[in-house]
Formats: C-alpha cells, structure tokens, sequence
C-alpha cells in the first residue's frame, strides 16, 4: 500500500509547560508573633514574660527543619502488600496519580506512609476493637512488617522506617535519619507537633469526618487549619503560671479569713489577750494586711515558766512542705532534665556553644578596636572585618541550630524555679526540727539539678513526716493546758510567709495579665486574618468544585472562643439566590466536594514543614461535573506542593488528561500471593500505540494474518481512544453534562460515529468524518482509518511497512487530540 508523507498538524512543534510562579508563603506563626511583640507598645518586663514562654514551646517545624518532599513509599508485609513494593514520586511540586482497581494496594500504600509519620493511622483509630486485628498481609506472616520512607527534609535527603516487632499494631518502631546524621526515635524527628496541626494525609473517612461530626470537633478541625497552635501553647504556659499564682492568692485570702475568725473568737473569750487584738488589726488591715506588725509580734517567741511550752506551742501547728507539690515540682524537674538530656551533646547543642565561643571572640575584637590579633595564639590580623563579618553570620545561624538547647534550657530553668520556690520556712524554727529543716533550706543552694530533685524529694519527705510526727506529740502535751492563743502562732508565721511570697509576685502578676491580654487580642487578630484567607480559599476552591450546582459558599466562620463548650463551624451558602445552612440543603456529593474545599487549604499554610499531601479517595460520592473542577483545584495547588492522590475511579485520570493538566501517573497492580507492581501508567492512546508498536517489530515472523488483521485492529484501538479523548474535550468545553456525553458515545458502535463526535459533536454525520479528516491532515489520514477498520474484515489491511504504519497511526491520533482542532 503507497501512503504519503503525513503531514505535521499545524503548530505541532513541542514546547514545554511554563515553570509554575513561586508561591507568596506567609510568615511563619512564630517569627510573625516575634515581630509583632518587638513593634509592641508594652513594657520591658512584659515583652521578657512572652518571650521567655515563647522559648519554652516548641517552634512549628517548617522554620526548625525545612520542607519534607516525599521520594517514596516502599511497604511489606503490611495489609494487602506480601513482599516489597515501593512507589517512587517526584519529590517536588506537582500532582501524581496512583490509580488501580479496587483491592490493588494503593490504599495500604497511602495508609503505610501515614503509620509511618505518625506510629498509627485514620482508620485504625476509628475501628472497633473486633476489626483491628487484620493489618498483617496473611500471605507475609513470617516476614517482619516494614515501611520505608525515602525523603528530601531541607534540601537534603532523609529516611524514615517504621517496623513492628510482633503482632500488637500499636507497638512499633519509628527511625528517622538523615544523611550524615545519627539515627533518632520517629518521634523526635522535630514534626510532631506539626504532624498534628498540619496533618498531611487526607482520606475519604476525614471529608466525611468534617460534614457529620459535632460542632464542637468541626469548629477544632478548621481552628487547626488556621496554624495559631503554637501561640495557643505559649497562652498554655502563661495561663498555668498565672494559675499557679491565683490558686496562691487564693490560698493566702483563705487563710486570711480563717485566721481572722479564729482571733476574734479568741477575743470574744479572752479580751485581755493583747496578742490577739494586735494580731487581728494586722491581718484584718484595709487595703491589706500589715505585714510588718506581724514580723514585729511574730518575732517574739512565746514564753512561759516551764521552759519546753514555747517550743511545745511551735510545734503543735508547725507544717511541713506539701508533699504532692514537691513531688509534681520533682517530677517537672526530672522531665526537663531528660529532655536536656536528650540534645547534650547533639549537633543543637554543639552549635549552642560555638555560637557563644564565638560571640565572646567578637565581644573581645569590639572591646579592643584596632588589634586584629588573635587573643589565643597571639596570630596577627587574623581578626580582621572579613572575619567579623564571618563570625557574626556564623553566630548567627548557628544560635538557629541551637534553639531545642536553648528551649531545653529554659523549660529546664522554669522547672528548677518552680522546684527552689516550694523550699520555705518558717521565720522561728522550733530547735527540736532545727536540723531538718537546715537540711530542707540546704536543697535551695544546690547546683546540681539531678541531686536537687532526688534531696528535695528525700528531705521533703523526711521533714514532712517529722513535723507530723512532732505536731501529734506536741498537741497531745497541749491539749492538756489550756492554751488559745498559742496555737495561732505558728499559722500566724506560715501565713505570714505566704502572705509576703504573694505580696512579693504582684508584678510578676501584673505582666502576666498583661502579657496574656496582648497575647490574647494577638491570636483574635490573626485568627480574623487567617480565617478570612482561608475563607476565600475555601469559597475560590468551591467555586471550581461545584460544576452544576446552584449552591454559593457564602461565609467560613468559628463562633465562640475555643475553649467554649459551644464553639461552632459556620457554613453559610446561598442556594438558587437564598440564604440557607449548607448541611441543610447540600447533596452528599456537594457536602462532601465542601469537606475538600475547607481541607486543602491546610496544604498552603506556611508553619507546615510538609510540602506534601496524600490524597486517599477523594471522588467518591463526587457526581461528574465536580471531578474536572477536583482536578484543576489539585493541579492549582501542584505549583505550590507535591500532591499525591490514590483513586481506583478513572474519571479524575481522564479529567486531568483531557484538560491538558500536567500529571503523573502510576499504576498499582496486585497479582497472586499479595505481590503489588507499581509502574508508570500510559494513557489509553499511548498504551494502544505502544501493544501496536512492539507487534509491528515481531510481524514479520508472524503469519500473514498477523499484520492483515490483528495490527490494524490495534491501531484501531488507538485511533478509537483518540477520537474518544477529542469528542469528550469539545463536549466539555461546551458545558455539557457527563452522562448526556456517555450515552452517545455508547451508542456510536463504528469508529467513523466516534470520529464525528469528535469532529461535529454528533454520531451521525459520520458520512462527512472522510471529508473532514481530508481537509485536516491529507487523503493518507482517510486511507489510515480505513485500513484500521479493514481489519475487522475477512480480508484484512494490506500493509506492507507495519512499522512506517503504526507512525502514521501516531500522527493521525496526534492530530486528532489537540484541542483546538477537536474544537473545530
């Protein structure tokens, strides 16, 4: 058969898609916040309370660590993959596809990953007890579960691997590692915190999660997306303080109370007893109470004729340290030292100490300007300004890598106050206890923190049981002598005490309410600011998701504070023009494409250290106009992050295909014995013209047969493929509905009806296809459509080059794909 040169479509020539514009990321939370309170008109002593929470709080982990990138996912042995099977993806920016049927691994895949960031996953958690027992692969049982995580973390590569070392899923082992670096436990890789608000895996269960759960959990979801929880943990540690300090206030106003009913009921019986009367004006006193009457009476022991009563009298109301104070304080101290523990001697604290050594060397060139010389080893212009200016950059990215020392060290130093701040005593010792309590004051001067919470402990014990012990003997001696007064003695001294501990922190009070306050008007204004942003996200996402809906979203808003038990997620819509409630008038189909709208912003948010996202399933319960929508909201959000969704449902393939969205595609398959194979997926066109290719090479040793029929017919496929894809563009791009276009090409049974659909819209003017593929591409496109279609035939296609054949069937389908010609 004589077939022309094809002829090259018109502006066929190849150009590659335009780089996508950088994303503007907001400023993180942290170095916002930071800015925010320098520029704030507060006073000194109030900016150094937040800033001293701040750096006890752990910092969002996209400014501690950088972006993660995905590389891939290689799971065994884990629900329904038996020996290995990785997934590798583009560890960049840009959507990935990872289709297959139902059943075939793709789900254990997306799962695995999740377990292995976070030790667990959505859909164990939301199991009952009698099904969470299969999440071994019955065909691996002698294999040891494995994920293997291959990662890009700020810029450099990285690996996470999670096992289990029996059968109990909850008892695992995460290691994360990067290159160069010593292996750490999962769960200090520095992204727990950010796993938590910033959660990059989304399933199916999640959207539906957000629509039917309570207002409370619907009102905390979103409240997370808006990334304000490092600043609600720095409000957490000012508002337990400031707590601390109310509950003393309280107990001192409590006290105060009782001690003065027990003076006038003294006074009432015994008038005469001056003591009390002036004791009573102290602490009764307006404003409040004169503590300097009460050191003057407090300072004179009590006295009487038989030497032992005074010191009788002290004992019977002496009370010793608050054991469960002292033990939470203990315990608080220990935490902390473990947490210092665990960054001595790491790279943080490395960089902590050159970056002071350093700050000393460029204190010591500023104190002495003009000498150059090394202070050390006495070298000469070795200091110079290029080595300043050297220096102070290495100080200060090096003070950067040192924050987990230095928040180790300030959770540490607030423990180690708190501990120091519960050894008190009495201002009269009674001489019996004098050394116990020496001992107990001897714990303030320590040192060493470690022996400081073992002695604290031990001597707080032991003085605790001895002024109880004391304090029974002594009652018993007094209760035999008449005494009203002497009693109140000590509780006048322990009182006393606290009452000018109290008196000693209404400063530090002052600034925590103002520190609070400030905070607190902070997080409403960002809040407001955010949720505005993610308003419009969520309304611009909406607008491209609700293809043939009549449904607006018109509002996103939280209601009530977030510690209110009424707090609420507010989503207002319009529907055909009226105001409604949008779970009161939406499908499921749009609830759920909703759920989509109001989650994937979290994908943009700056304080996230994930520049990925895993998508499980989201186009189930999605009617067909939404998917085109889904699929250009997820290729919007490919220029800013890496996005990877697994779906069995071909409609998203094609959606993203037949708009020309840039896409990549893996397949999962899963063969006997659980064994899944992952490869590179080709779209219907591609694959049929890869079967034709690979058979043109091999036709020459095959019967005649072979080429006459079998070759044409594979060819047919591919034409047929691309026919289909251009009469689904037009049929797209003129707002047609999904199903009105299914029904017509299920009834165009010839290739031509398929051709005229694609070429006018309409099956029958399959009479005119020859003439219009003519006036396209050239007679020799019509002999290529015949010959495909002869195949059919008892005779067959006589094809004399099957190779040169199956290229100009490349060419004609080509042609036929473009746009703008199938618009034609």
């Amino acid at each position: 058969m004589d077939l022309p040169e094809p002829r090259v479509p018109h502006g066929e020539s190849p150009t590659s898609a335009p780089e996508p514009a950088p994303a503007v990321r907001a400023t993180p939370i942290a170095e916002l916040a930071a800015a925010r309170l320098a520029a704030a008109a507060l006073p000194e002593s109030v900016k150094a309370v937040l800033r001293e929470a701040s750096d006890a709080v752990e910092r969002p982990a996209a400014s501690a660590m950088g972006q993660i990138w995905l590389e891939s996912i290689t799971v065994a042995g884990y629900r329904g993959i038996g020996a290995p099977a990785r997934l590798s993806l583009p560890a960049a920016p840009g959507v990935t596809l990872v289709v297959g049927r139902n059943g075939s691994g793709k789900s254990s895949l997306a799962e695995g990953a999740e377990t292995a960031f976070l030790g667990t996953n959505t859909r164990w958690q939301r199991q009952d007890d009698s099904r969470r027992g299969a999440w071994r692969n019955r065909h691996e049982l002698t294999r040891r579960p494995r994920i293997d995580l291959a990662l890009t973390v700020g810029g450099g590569p990285a690996t996470l691997t999670r096992t289990w070392p029996g059968d109990d899923f909850t008892n695992s082992d995460g290691v994360f590692q990067r290159r160069g670096q010593p292996a750490v436990p999962a769960a200090q890789a520095g992204w727990a915190r950010a796993a938590a608000e910033y959660r990059p895996f989304l399933s199916y269960a999640d959207l539906g999660q957000l629509i039917d759960d309570k207002a409370v959990r619907q009102y905390d979801i979103v409240d997370k997306i808006l990334g304000l929880g490092y600043l609600t943990a720095v409000d957490g540690l000012l508002k337990a303080e400031q707590s601390q300090h109310t509950a003393a206030v309280k107990a001192v106003n409590s006290g105060r109370a009782t001690l003065t009913a027990a003076l006038e009921a003294l006074l009432l019986d015994l008038p005469e007893e001056t003591r009390a009367d002036a004791a009573l004006k102290a602490v009764a006193r307006k404003p409040g109470p004169d503590l300097a009457a009460l050191d003057r009476l407090l300072t004179n022991l009590p006295s009487a004729q038989d030497g032992d009563l005074a010191e009788l009298r002290q004992l019977a109301d002496l009370q010793g340290p608050d054991l469960d104070l002292v033990d939470e304080a203990v315990q608080r101290l220990r935490d902390t030292l473990a947490a210092a523990a665990a960054v001595t001697g790491t790279n943080a604290e490395d960089a902590s100490l050159r970056a002071e050594l350093l700050s000393q060397a460029l204190r010591h060139r500023d104190r002495h300007a003009g000498s150059e010389a090394c202070p050390v080893c006495g070298t000469e212009q070795v200091l110079d300004n290029a080595w300043a200016d050297r220096a102070a950059a290495q100080v200060t990215a090096l003070l950067d890598e040192g924050q987990a020392v230095r928040t180790a060290n300030a959770q540490r130093r607030l423990a180690e106050t708190g501990l120091k701040a519960l050894i008190v005593s009495p201002p009269a010792v009674p001489p019996a206890l004098a050394a116990v309590w020496q001992a107990w004051e001897a714990c303030r001067a320590r040192t060493d923190l470690a022996a400081l919470a073992d002695e604290t402990l031990g001597t707080a014990r032991t003085l605790a049981q001895a002024c109880s012990s004391a304090r029974e003997q002594a009652r018993v001696l007094l209760a035999e002598r008449d005494d009203r007064w002497r009693p109140l003695f000590a509780s006048l001294q322990i009182w006393t005490a606290q009452a000018r501990a109290v008196n000693a922190t209404k400063a530090r009070r002052s600034d925590l309410k103002k520190a609070r306050d400030w905070l607190d008007a902070l997080i409403r204004d960002l809040r407001q600011e955010r949720l505005a942003t993610f308003e419009a996200q969520a309304q611009e996402i909406w607008a491209q998701l609700r293809h043939e809906s009549s449904v607006s979203l018109t509002r996103v808003g939280l209601d009530g504070k977030e510690t209110s038990t009424l707090r609420r997620l507010i989503l207002d819509v319009s529907a055909d023009d009226a105001d409604a409630s949008a779970l009161a008038v939406m499908s499921q189909g749009e609830l759920h494409a909703l759920a989509l709208a109001l989650f994937l912003p979290r994908a943009r948010t700056a304080d996230s250290p994930f520049g990925f996202l895993l998508i499980d399933d989201p186009v189930q319960s999605m009617d067909p106009a939404k998917v085109n929508g889904l699929a250009q909201v997820l290729s919007d959000l490919g220029s800013q992050r890496q996005i990877v969704v697994f779906t069995h449902d071909t409609r998203l393939q094609r959606a993203f295909t037949s708009q020309g969205l840039p896409v990549t595609i893996r397949k999962v398959e899963r063969g006997k014995a659980s064994k899944v194979e992952i490869e590179d997926a080709l779209d219907p066109v591609k694959q049929a013209l890869k079967d034709a290719r690979g058979f043109a090479l091999g036709s020459r040793k095959l019967p005649a047969a072979a080429r006459t029929h079998v070759l044409p017919g594979l060819c047919r496929i591919a034409l047929e493929n691309a026919f289909t894809e251009a009469a689904w563009i037009r049929h797209h791009q003129a707002g047609g509905a999904e199903p009105v276009f299914d029904a017509a090409l299920s009834d165009a049974e010839k290739l031509t009806k398929v051709a005229a659909l694609a070429f006018f819209g309409d099956a029958r003017r399959s009479e005119d296809v020859y003439r219009e593929l003519k006036d396209r591409c050239g007679s020799w496109a019509v002999r290529i459509v015949q010959d495909c279609q002869k195949g059919a035939h008892p005779d067959g296609a006589q094809i004399d080059d099957p190779n040169r054949f199956v290229e100009l069937v490349k060419s004609l389908a080509d042609a036929v794909r473009r746009p703008d010609l199938a618009a034609r």
